[in-house]
């Protein structure tokens, strides 16, 4: 945990990068499995859950880099990101409405641009802090 603390903006960019990889690579592997129609109108529980585990893992990556960081637009953003990221995975699972296979592409890219350009803002050190946030 002490890692994500101190490099929540390496861990967000990796997070989001596997996340990105997961979500491109679900059709091939789907694909390449060539089931028949009834056995595989889902994918399996496995595989769903790390999508989860992407979301907890961003979640903590976001909600240190905005705690640390001095530039509040970037923390907005981040939390912005994660949000739609969020919702995308959520109405996977539920189908409120219709959305392209390549929505989550969005908000992970939009993740990782953001932890990359935070990485050159002021952070919180054990001695001091330049962001005025509590």
């Amino acid at each position: 945990m002490n890692v994500l603390i101190n490099k929540s903006n390496g861990v967000g960019v990796m997070a989001s990068s596997i996340c990105l990889v997961h979500c491109m690579a679900t059709p091939f592997l789907f694909f390449a499995q060539a089931c028949s129609a009834s056995c595989c109108n889902t994918a399996p529980l496995w595989w769903q859950i790390v999508d989860y585990v992407f979301l907890v893992v961003s979640f903590f990556a976001v909600y240190h880099s905005s705690k640390t960081t001095s530039n509040t637009i970037i923390a907005t953003c981040l939390w912005i990101s994660w949000v739609g990221m969020f919702f995308v995975i959520l109405n996977e699972r539920i189908q409120l409405f219709y959305q392209s296979e390549y929505s989550l592409y969005i908000p992970a890219l939009c993740l990782i641009i953001l932890h990359l350009i935070n990485r050159r803002y002021c952070h919180c050190d054990k001695d001091k802090c330049c962001a005025n946030k509590v």
